[in-house]
């Protein structure tokens, strides 16, 4: 198992193509990556941030990559070459947050200088200044028609905006900082997460709180539709992963593969497959390490279980064929094997450190 080139610090998102082959992850290393989804091998590296990488994801038809991060600026990178095309500047502090509209031809930024920006692909320009909330803006997307966007921050809530015009049309309160926000695939509602360990369903026309996922024991740190937009998936501090179905409002199944805050998910277009990524702590030591996993779910039995390797720090593969429940899978030979690349990873990062000392 090659981990020479992998990230070497916490993984901040990772973010499927629009065809389903391809992850592309962002991270503290400064450094963003993509890799292939069936055989886990990395296939490019962008070099360029210069501070941490805070979001990454790519353009709806798969040529593009764009980051935003801890250096102010935002980049736009050619998939095939791994080359910058473009570096975007005007925030004033950390950009902790991107997207591309439906049609490709905007970006939409927000950061802890409380603002969100619009920017044009073309010419790279910011054409639309977003002023409202009271502390930085964690997460920003698009509606899938364009023609809204919806924001997260730290001043707990979450805005609706008009993108045309600017203007801010609805506000959204949780008890606690909000840190992930998207609509759901028809426009009509948006889904929260927060600090207060809940996850929100709004109506977007009305502004009403419509349900209240509770679960989780810790910070929910993000959350995504499923593309029938009948299920949700959220992510928390407390190491888990969770399933909800939107209509029942109960959680469907916990996912506890992790060893420590999971940070970040995506759901592939098609639905049938999940990524996330993590920060942990091992047991051999007190050094937090982070593992990158993806647990891919198909459509049949869950007899078929199979691991690959990701060349990064220590990343795992886990195939599950179905997608009725998703079972916690007790696999001793998967155990082992994921102890052994363990062990070997944090043999290879401690001789990396003493040859850069």
């Amino acid at each position: 198992m090659s981990i020479a080139n992998g990230h070497y610090d916490i993984v901040r998102k990772v973010k499927f193509s629009s065809d389903c082959h391809r992850i592309v992850s962002s991270s503290d290393d400064g450094t963003i990556r993509m890799w292939d989804v069936e055989s886990g091998k990395q296939i490019q590296i962008f070099y360029g941030h210069s501070d941490y990488v805070r979001d990454v994801e790519f353009s709806s038809d798969g040529d593009i990559v764009v980051s935003c991060s801890d250096d102010k600026t935002i980049r736009l990178w050619d998939v095939k070459s791994g080359r910058e095309l473009m570096k975007m500047e005007g925030h004033l502090s950390l950009i902790l947050g991107v997207n591309f509209s439906p049609d490709g031809k905007s970006i939409v930024s927000c950061s802890s200088d409380k603002t969100i920006r619009l920017w044009n692909v073309d010419s790279g320009k910011e054409i639309k200044l977003f002023i409202g909330h009271l502390n930085e803006i964690w997460a920003v997307k698009f509606s899938l028609d364009g023609q809204l966007i919806v924001s997260a921050s730290f001043d707990k809530t979450i805005g609706l905006w008009n993108v045309k015009t600017g203007e801010r049309l609805k506000e959204l309160a949780h008890s606690g900082p909000v840190t992930s926000v998207c609509f759901s695939p028809d426009k009509k509602c948006v889904v929260s997460c927060s600090y207060d360990k809940t996850i929100r369903i709004w109506d977007v026309k009305s502004g009403k709180e419509l349900k209240k996922l509770e679960g989780h024991s810790d910070i929910v740190y993000d959350v995504k539709y499923f593309p029938d937009g009948q299920t949700i998936i959220s992510c928390s501090w407390d190491k888990t992963i969770r399933l909800w179905d939107v209509k029942l409002e109960n959680e469907i199944q916990k996912l506890e593969s992790h060893f420590g805050s999971v940070i970040g998910i995506d759901v592939s277009p098609d639905g049938s497959t999940l990524t996330s990524c993590s920060f942990d702590k091992t047991a051999d030591d007190n050094t937090n390490y982070i593992w990158f996993c993806q647990n891919a779910m198909n459509t049949k039995d869950i007899s078929n279980i199979r691991t690959a390797p990701f060349e990064t720090l220590a990343k795992f593969l886990i195939t599950f064929k179905t997608l009725n429940t998703f079972k916690n899978v007790e696999n001793e030979n998967l155990l082992n094997v994921f102890l052994q690349c363990t062990k070997r990873t944090i043999k290879l990062m401690s001789e990396e450190m003493q040859r850069k000392l």
